[in-house]
């Protein structure tokens, strides 16, 4: 669920650099800062801390983006988000440009569940069968669930594909029941 706040600031950055690829690129940088930024309980607390000097926060988040070898576009949204009070809210913002890229580049979200983890082929070949099936572009987020006899579960969206070993064992029961 992307927070309300998000939106303008994704909007933003959708503006700024024009091109859905563009915003993947940036949205690559910013998400290795956010990446750095959310394994740190020190960042976080100093972030959020108002007692600390916004402009030593910008020189701190510099470091960090210079570290990272990040673009001067990057740089400069990181030093905004820290202006605003927002870094710590990074990935809500990362969540709705997103969004934003897939609405632009009509692509969905198939968060795929499969007995194992698949290889390169069997992805693509996944790949291309959902987006056969829903007649868009497809972005699979896949995890392994040992809870699966085999096949795969597909969510996308509120519809779901089960594709399961338990699923056809099911199907079968019912057909002969």
């Amino acid at each position: 669920m992307i927070r309300r706040f998000a939106r303008p600031y994704a909007q933003a950055i959708m503006e700024v650099v024009k091109t859905p690829e563009a915003a993947r690129a940036l949205y690559g940088e910013l998400g290795r800062f956010e990446s750095v930024r959310a394994r740190s309980t020190e960042l976080e607390t100093l972030f959020e801390n108002p007692g600390v000097d916004a402009a030593a926060k910008k020189s701190i988040a510099a470091a960090i983006g210079v570290r990272l070898g990040l673009s001067d576009l990057a740089n400069r949204t990181i030093a905004v988000l820290v202006g605003n009070d927002r870094i710590n809210d990074l990935a809500s913002i990362l969540d709705a440009v997103d969004s934003m890229i897939n609405e632009a580049t009509n692509t969905v979200v198939a968060r795929v569940r499969a007995a194992h983890s698949l290889g390169d082929d069997e992805k693509a070949g996944l790949q291309r069968a959902l987006e056969t099936r829903l007649g868009r572009r497809v972005q699979i987020e896949l995890s392994v669930d040992a809870t699966l006899l085999g096949g795969f579960v597909a969510e996308v969206g509120s519809e779901v594909y089960d594709a399961s070993v338990l699923a056809r064992i099911q199907k079968i029961r019912t057909a002969n029941a």
